[in-house]
């Protein structure tokens, strides 16, 4: 996100409040159910979420938080909270 104005900081902080909420109510999900989570239950439909952009967001701002591993059938990342 470019810019420094309070709504695109405000934008960003809402976003990763909400998926670190999502990750903690359910640990071993993916990033496709996170979109799915925030853009139908969340109503976050105008951020332009994707499961690439979640699966770049959380390694660049939420790392020290939320950390993953990979599935070994399918590939994927599955998050889960770090113990702080």
């Amino acid at each position: 996100m470019r810019g420094k104005g309070s709504q695109k900081e405000a934008r960003l902080n809402r976003l990763k409040l909400e998926i670190i909420d999502y990750v903690g109510i359910s640990p071993g999900c993916c990033a496709a159910d996170i979109v799915s989570f925030l853009s139908n239950e969340k109503r976050m439909r105008n951020h332009g979420l994707t499961t690439r952009k979640i699966g770049l967001f959380i390694p660049r701002y939420l790392a020290d938080i939320i950390g993953f591993k990979l599935d070994n059938t399918t590939g994927k990342r599955i998050y889960h909270l770090t113990a702080a």
